[in-house]
């Protein structure tokens, strides 16, 4: 118990969260009982959070250098896409003994769609001096763009149902989708924490210009990490295929915000150098428990849009509170003169007074 208190008064942000999450969650199930904690209900949460928990923890990671990504969404459904078109035999004619192959084909080639994407991102940033945000938006509509001129706006249709399978099989009744992104959660958990070069993304956020003088090559850092966001798109790309068994131009629109509403809200700095993947994690729970909530309660979808709007907000502004109280605190912890507990040493002995006679 005292390590908890301890660590919850050690970062505020993860105090608020757990604190928003915990209410939350005993608000839903007063008010909703045995709707919300349904096996089916919580099997659909769970299916439903993976792909957008990938593409909240690519914004994470983009976050973390003090940047942005905005073109997750449109990069995943590109992936997607291009994975599409093999699994609906435009590329490859299908027959019964090619299936498998053009299984691990599609895959492959959705993950690599998405890698080349976040290698464009960190080209244009890194060797090119452009803005994250300005890059990114670029890229959304470049991504976009090609999408359209391949599939001609319409919708590509997967042929192969065994691909579908991955959205709908489950693990002891865990969807393997979710499992799949736990798996990712801790693997980049661990190479930020455990690792130099994922060390490194922390300090870049901190301070670029002290990380270059440690003798770090900054543009390999940015460019190391879109390349991981681009992987963890391109993952997300081929989970949103095989959930809806199609890709089009367009899907998973309203991702973009989500993304950076639970990254916010998981006590991410924008200005980079602060964000843990456990806190995310902790974030997708509160943020899908509300999603479903509306869905049961069946909320208007432009009703959705402006909570999720009005949620950025006050979360952003609540964030702000809790980062000038912080540094307030250390600034009057800074001023404060140390304490001296040492045993002050006697007085000098006065000399003896002389007697006159």
């Amino acid at each position: 118990m005292n390590h908890v208190k301890r660590l919850l008064s050690r970062n505020p942000h993860f105090s608020v969260l757990v604190f928003l999450t915990g209410a939350t969650l005993v608000i839903l199930i007063s008010i909703l009982g045995g709707r919300f904690l349904s096996a089916n209900n919580l099997q659909s949460m769970a299916t439903q959070v993976a792909e957008f928990g990938l593409l909240a923890l690519a914004m994470g990671l983009a976050m973390l250098l003090g940047g942005i990504d905005l073109s997750i969404v449109s990069a995943a459904v590109l992936s997607g896409i291009v994975g599409a078109k093999f699994l609906s035999g435009d590329i490859i004619t299908i027959t019964e003994s090619n299936e498998t192959l053009i299984l691990v084909i599609s895959s492959v080639a959705i993950l690599v769609t998405g890698m080349l994407c976040g290698l464009l991102n960190g080209f244009l940033i890194a060797k090119v001096s452009i803005p994250p945000i300005l890059a990114t938006l670029a890229t959304l509509i470049f991504f976009s763009g090609i999408g359209m001129v391949i599939t001609n706006g319409q919708s590509v249709p997967v042929e192969i149902q065994r691909f579908s399978m991955l959205g709908i099989s489950t693990v002891a009744y865990i969807p393997l989708v979710f499992i799949i992104m736990l798996a990712m959660f801790v693997a980049v958990g661990f190479f930020l924490q455990r690792t130099r070069t994922g060390r490194r993304f922390y300090l870049y956020g901190e301070n670029n210009v002290a990380l270059r003088f440690i003798g770090a090559r900054n543009e390999r850092v940015v460019i190391t990490t879109y390349l991981i966001i681009g992987l963890v798109v391109g993952l997300a790309g081929l989970i949103m295929v095989s959930r809806v068994n199609s890709a089009r131009v367009g899907f998973g629109e309203t991702y973009l915000l989500q993304a950076i509403l639970v990254v916010v809200l998981a006590g991410f700095n924008p200005y980079g150098g602060r964000g843990k993947v456990g806190s995310l994690l902790l974030g997708l729970v509160l943020l899908q428990s509300l999603s479903s909530a509306f869905t049961i309660m069946r909320f208007d979808p432009f009703m959705k849009t402006f909570i999720w709007g009005m949620s950025l907000l006050v979360i952003m502004l609540i964030n702000r509170v809790i980062t000038v109280q912080t540094e307030r605190r250390r600034y009057k912890t800074s001023r404060k003169p140390p304490s001296d507990n040492r045993p002050k040493p006697p007085p000098p002995a006065r000399a003896p007074e002389s007697v006159s006679v």
